[in-house]
C-alpha cells in the first residue's frame, strides 16, 4: 500500500488490508489506542517500531525505549504527529 492510499483510507470505517503495523497506525489515528497496541504484539521490526511509538504516546518512555531498541530505531524526539507521519512514510515507501 502506498502512502496516498493509506492516508485516503483513514476516513474508512475499518483499517485497510495492510500489514499489522499500518493497521495499528490506522487504529491509533482513528482513536483506538488499545486496538492499535493489540495489533502490534509481534516481533517484526515494523511492529516493534509502532509499538514504541504507541508507548511513547501513552507516556511510558522506558517501555517505548525498549521497543525502539527492538525495532533498531532511534528513540524519537519529534512530535507525536511528526513521528506518526515518518513511520507511515517509511512503511509505505
Amino acid at each position: 500500500m502506498d502512502q496516498n492510499a493509506f492516508m485516503a483510507s483513514l476516513s474508512a470505517d475499518a483499517p485497510p488490508e495492510a500489514d499489522s503495523a499500518l493497521q495499528a497506525l490506522w487504529l491509533d489515528r482513528n482513536g483506538d489506542w488499545e486496538a492499535a497496541h493489540d495489533r502490534v504484539q509481534g516481533n517484526a521490526p515494523a511492529d516493534c517500531w509502532v509499538h514504541a511509538y504507541l508507548h511513547r504516546k501513552e507516556g511510558d518512555q522506558s517501555n517505548a525505549g525498549y521497543w525502539y531498541r527492538r525495532a533498531d530505531q532511534p528513540a524519537a524526539s519529534a512530535s507525536l504527529d511528526e513521528e506518526w507521519s515518518a513511520i507511515v512514510a517509511a512503511l509505505t515507501a
